[in-house]
Protein backbone atom coordinates (compact mmCIF):
# COMPACT_ATOMS: atom_id res chain seq x y z
CA UNK A 1 0.00 0.00 0.00
CA UNK A 2 2.83 2.43 0.83
CA UNK A 3 4.59 1.79 -2.47
CA UNK A 4 1.35 2.01 -4.44
CA UNK A 5 0.74 5.66 -3.56
CA UNK A 6 4.08 7.02 -4.90
CA UNK A 7 3.69 4.87 -8.01
CA UNK A 8 0.20 6.27 -8.58
CA UNK A 9 1.45 9.83 -8.11
CA UNK A 10 4.26 9.17 -10.57
CA UNK A 11 1.83 7.82 -13.15
CA UNK A 12 -0.51 10.77 -12.78
CA UNK A 13 1.92 13.65 -12.46
CA UNK A 14 5.20 12.26 -13.83
CA UNK A 15 4.67 13.22 -17.50
CA UNK A 16 3.51 16.73 -16.64
CA UNK A 17 6.41 17.23 -14.22
CA UNK A 18 8.91 16.00 -16.78
CA UNK A 19 7.50 18.31 -19.44
CA UNK A 20 7.64 21.26 -17.03
CA UNK A 21 11.29 20.53 -16.16
CA UNK A 22 12.25 20.23 -19.83
CA UNK A 23 10.45 23.49 -20.62
CA UNK A 24 12.25 25.32 -17.80
CA UNK A 25 15.61 23.87 -18.88
CA UNK A 26 15.04 24.95 -22.47
CA UNK A 27 13.87 28.38 -21.33
CA UNK A 28 16.95 28.82 -19.16
CA UNK A 29 19.25 27.73 -22.00
CA UNK A 30 17.67 30.13 -24.51
CA UNK A 31 17.90 33.02 -22.03
CA UNK A 32 21.53 32.31 -21.06
CA UNK A 33 22.64 32.03 -24.68
CA UNK A 34 21.19 35.48 -25.32
CA UNK A 35 18.92 34.30 -28.12
CA UNK A 36 16.12 36.46 -26.69
CA UNK A 37 16.67 39.85 -24.98
CA UNK A 38 16.29 39.55 -21.19
CA UNK A 39 13.72 42.35 -21.06
CA UNK A 40 11.47 40.20 -23.28
CA UNK A 41 12.13 36.76 -21.79
CA UNK A 42 14.14 36.64 -18.54
CA UNK A 43 15.70 33.39 -17.42
CA UNK A 44 13.87 31.34 -14.76
CA UNK A 45 16.87 31.87 -12.49
CA UNK A 46 16.43 35.64 -12.89
CA UNK A 47 12.74 35.30 -12.00
CA UNK A 48 13.66 33.34 -8.85
CA UNK A 49 16.20 36.01 -7.95
CA UNK A 50 13.54 38.70 -8.39
CA UNK A 51 11.19 36.75 -6.13
CA UNK A 52 13.84 36.73 -3.41
CA UNK A 53 14.75 40.40 -3.86
CA UNK A 54 11.14 41.58 -3.79
CA UNK A 55 9.83 39.03 -1.28
CA UNK A 56 8.89 41.60 1.35
CA UNK A 57 6.90 43.68 -1.12
CA UNK A 58 5.38 40.75 -2.96
CA UNK A 59 4.50 38.56 0.02
CA UNK A 60 3.92 41.34 2.54
CA UNK A 61 1.86 43.82 0.49
CA UNK A 62 0.73 42.70 -2.93
CA UNK A 63 -0.07 39.01 -2.39
CA UNK A 64 -2.34 39.68 0.64
CA UNK A 65 -4.19 42.41 -1.31
CA UNK A 66 -4.83 40.10 -4.26
CA UNK A 67 -5.76 37.20 -1.99
CA UNK A 68 -8.35 39.35 -0.19
CA UNK A 69 -9.93 40.38 -3.49
CA UNK A 70 -9.95 36.80 -4.78
CA UNK A 71 -11.43 35.23 -1.64
CA UNK A 72 -14.07 37.95 -1.20
CA UNK A 73 -15.19 37.75 -4.81
CA UNK A 74 -15.10 33.96 -4.77
CA UNK A 75 -17.20 33.73 -1.61
CA UNK A 76 -19.81 36.12 -3.02
CA UNK A 77 -19.93 34.28 -6.34
CA UNK A 78 -20.41 30.91 -4.61
CA UNK A 79 -23.22 32.13 -2.34
CA UNK A 80 -25.06 34.14 -5.01
CA UNK A 81 -24.41 31.57 -7.73
CA UNK A 82 -25.78 28.69 -5.66
CA UNK A 83 -28.88 30.63 -4.64
CA UNK A 84 -29.61 31.72 -8.20
CA UNK A 85 -28.94 28.23 -9.61
CA UNK A 86 -31.36 26.65 -7.13
CA UNK A 87 -33.97 29.36 -7.80
CA UNK A 88 -33.69 28.78 -11.57
CA UNK A 89 -34.13 25.06 -11.03
CA UNK A 90 -37.22 25.48 -8.86
CA UNK A 91 -38.90 28.15 -11.01
CA UNK A 92 -38.64 27.42 -14.72
CA UNK A 93 -39.94 30.87 -15.82
CA UNK A 94 -37.01 32.41 -13.97
CA UNK A 95 -34.58 30.08 -15.75
CA UNK A 96 -36.08 30.92 -19.15
CA UNK A 97 -35.75 34.62 -18.40
CA UNK A 98 -32.24 34.62 -16.89
CA UNK A 99 -30.35 31.87 -18.73
CA UNK A 100 -29.99 33.85 -21.99
CA UNK A 101 -28.97 36.95 -20.05
CA UNK A 102 -26.29 34.98 -18.21
CA UNK A 103 -24.89 33.82 -21.54
CA UNK A 104 -24.94 37.38 -22.91
CA UNK A 105 -23.16 38.68 -19.80
CA UNK A 106 -20.16 36.50 -20.65
CA UNK A 107 -19.79 38.07 -24.09
CA UNK A 108 -19.06 41.51 -22.65
CA UNK A 109 -15.29 42.06 -22.26
CA UNK A 110 -14.37 42.52 -18.60
CA UNK A 111 -11.70 45.03 -19.54
CA UNK A 112 -14.49 47.28 -20.85
CA UNK A 113 -16.50 47.02 -17.61
CA UNK A 114 -13.64 47.61 -15.18
CA UNK A 115 -13.60 51.41 -15.68
CA UNK A 116 -17.35 51.40 -14.99
CA UNK A 117 -16.82 49.60 -11.69
CA UNK A 118 -14.14 52.14 -10.80
CA UNK A 119 -16.64 54.93 -11.42
CA UNK A 120 -19.17 53.21 -9.17
CA UNK A 121 -16.92 52.01 -6.34
CA UNK A 122 -13.81 54.17 -6.74
CA UNK A 123 -10.27 52.85 -6.33
CA UNK A 124 -11.32 50.60 -3.47
CA UNK A 125 -11.41 46.91 -2.76
CA UNK A 126 -14.96 46.63 -4.08
CA UNK A 127 -14.15 47.72 -7.63
CA UNK A 128 -11.79 44.73 -7.90
CA UNK A 129 -14.22 42.42 -6.09
CA UNK A 130 -16.91 43.38 -8.61
CA UNK A 131 -14.66 42.26 -11.47
CA UNK A 132 -13.81 39.01 -9.64
CA UNK A 133 -17.48 38.37 -8.94
CA UNK A 134 -18.52 38.93 -12.53
CA UNK A 135 -15.76 36.58 -13.69
CA UNK A 136 -16.44 33.78 -11.22
CA UNK A 137 -20.24 33.99 -10.93
CA UNK A 138 -21.16 32.33 -14.23
CA UNK A 139 -19.51 28.88 -13.73
CA UNK A 140 -21.12 28.50 -10.30
CA UNK A 141 -24.61 29.35 -11.55
CA UNK A 142 -24.39 27.10 -14.59
CA UNK A 143 -22.77 24.24 -12.67
CA UNK A 144 -25.46 24.38 -9.99
CA UNK A 145 -28.37 24.72 -12.40
CA UNK A 146 -27.20 22.07 -14.84
CA UNK A 147 -26.41 19.67 -12.01
CA UNK A 148 -29.87 20.07 -10.48
CA UNK A 149 -31.51 19.73 -13.91
CA UNK A 150 -30.27 16.18 -14.41
CA UNK A 151 -32.94 13.58 -15.06
CA UNK A 152 -34.03 12.30 -11.65
CA UNK A 153 -37.53 11.15 -12.54
CA UNK A 154 -37.07 7.61 -11.23
CA UNK A 155 -35.79 8.78 -7.84
CA UNK A 156 -38.38 11.55 -7.74
CA UNK A 157 -41.27 9.18 -8.34
CA UNK A 158 -39.94 6.79 -5.73
CA UNK A 159 -39.78 9.51 -3.09
CA UNK A 160 -43.21 10.80 -4.08
CA UNK A 161 -44.66 7.38 -3.29
CA UNK A 162 -43.27 7.81 0.22
CA UNK A 163 -44.94 11.20 0.55
CA UNK A 164 -41.84 13.38 0.10
CA UNK A 165 -42.38 17.04 -0.72
CA UNK A 166 -40.48 19.22 -3.21
CA UNK A 167 -37.79 20.35 -0.76
CA UNK A 168 -37.17 16.82 0.52
CA UNK A 169 -36.73 15.58 -3.05
CA UNK A 170 -34.30 18.43 -3.70
CA UNK A 171 -32.25 17.58 -0.60
CA UNK A 172 -32.29 13.81 -0.99
CA UNK A 173 -31.90 13.51 -4.76
CA UNK A 174 -31.23 16.80 -6.53
CA UNK A 175 -28.34 18.10 -4.43
CA UNK A 176 -26.34 14.83 -4.21
CA UNK A 177 -26.59 14.20 -7.96
CA UNK A 178 -25.69 17.83 -8.69
CA UNK A 179 -22.45 17.79 -6.68
CA UNK A 180 -20.07 16.68 -9.49
CA UNK A 181 -21.39 19.37 -11.85
CA UNK A 182 -21.35 21.95 -9.06
CA UNK A 183 -17.73 21.25 -8.17
CA UNK A 184 -16.71 21.40 -11.83
CA UNK A 185 -18.11 24.92 -11.97
CA UNK A 186 -16.51 25.73 -8.63
CA UNK A 187 -13.04 24.71 -9.85
CA UNK A 188 -13.41 26.91 -12.92
CA UNK A 189 -14.60 29.75 -10.73
CA UNK A 190 -11.58 29.43 -8.43
CA UNK A 191 -9.22 29.88 -11.38
CA UNK A 192 -11.24 32.69 -12.95
CA UNK A 193 -11.14 34.63 -9.68
CA UNK A 194 -7.40 35.17 -10.04
CA UNK A 195 -7.88 36.38 -13.63
CA UNK A 196 -10.59 38.82 -12.54
CA UNK A 197 -8.50 40.22 -9.70
CA UNK A 198 -5.55 40.74 -12.04
CA UNK A 199 -7.69 42.60 -14.57
CA UNK A 200 -9.15 44.81 -11.86
CA UNK A 201 -5.71 45.64 -10.47
CA UNK A 202 -4.27 46.35 -13.90
CA UNK A 203 -6.93 48.95 -14.65
CA UNK A 204 -7.42 50.59 -11.29
CA UNK A 205 -5.31 49.48 -8.37
CA UNK A 206 -2.65 50.80 -6.06
CA UNK A 207 -1.58 47.41 -4.73
CA UNK A 208 -1.87 43.76 -5.64
CA UNK A 209 0.09 41.40 -7.86
CA UNK A 210 -1.65 42.66 -10.99
CA UNK A 211 -0.74 46.24 -10.14
CA UNK A 212 2.85 45.23 -9.39
CA UNK A 213 3.22 43.35 -12.69
CA UNK A 214 1.81 46.30 -14.66
CA UNK A 215 4.23 48.71 -12.98
CA UNK A 216 7.19 46.42 -13.60
CA UNK A 217 6.17 45.93 -17.24
CA UNK A 218 6.08 49.70 -17.69
CA UNK A 219 9.62 49.91 -16.30
CA UNK A 220 10.81 47.01 -18.53
CA UNK A 221 11.73 44.99 -15.43
CA UNK A 222 10.47 41.76 -16.90
CA UNK A 223 12.02 39.46 -14.28
CA UNK A 224 10.04 41.17 -11.53
CA UNK A 225 6.93 41.15 -13.71
CA UNK A 226 7.33 37.40 -14.26
CA UNK A 227 7.80 36.96 -10.50
CA UNK A 228 4.34 38.45 -9.92
CA UNK A 229 2.90 36.30 -12.71
CA UNK A 230 4.40 33.18 -11.09
CA UNK A 231 2.72 34.05 -7.78
CA UNK A 232 -0.60 34.63 -9.56
CA UNK A 233 -0.28 31.24 -11.24
CA UNK A 234 0.58 29.51 -7.96
CA UNK A 235 -2.37 31.22 -6.28
CA UNK A 236 -4.74 29.94 -8.96
CA UNK A 237 -3.32 26.42 -8.73
CA UNK A 238 -3.64 26.36 -4.93
CA UNK A 239 -7.25 27.53 -5.07
CA UNK A 240 -8.05 24.90 -7.67
CA UNK A 241 -6.39 22.17 -5.58
CA UNK A 242 -8.25 23.32 -2.47
CA UNK A 243 -11.60 23.00 -4.24
CA UNK A 244 -10.56 19.65 -5.74
CA UNK A 245 -9.59 18.37 -2.28
CA UNK A 246 -12.93 19.51 -0.85
CA UNK A 247 -14.71 17.79 -3.73
CA UNK A 248 -12.86 14.54 -3.09
CA UNK A 249 -13.64 14.64 0.63
CA UNK A 250 -17.35 15.30 0.13
CA UNK A 251 -17.85 12.86 -2.75
CA UNK A 252 -15.80 10.18 -1.00
CA UNK A 253 -18.17 10.38 1.95
CA UNK A 254 -21.02 9.83 -0.48
CA UNK A 255 -19.28 6.87 -2.10
CA UNK A 256 -18.41 8.62 -5.37
CA UNK A 257 -14.65 8.08 -4.93
CA UNK A 258 -13.07 4.70 -4.41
Amino acid sequence: MRTAAPRRLLQHYGPASLLALLTLAGWETVARLGLVPPFILPAPSAVCKALLEERRLLFGVHLPATLLEVLTGFALSVVCGCLLGVAMHLFSPLAKALYPLLIISQTVPLIALSPLFIMWFGYTLWSKVAVVFLTAFFPVVIGTYDGLSKNTDAYRELLLTYGANRWQILGKVGVPLALPSFFSGLKLSAVYCVIGATIGEWLGGSQGLGYFSRRMAGNLQSAKMFAAVVLLSVLGILLFLAVAALEKIILKKRGRYS
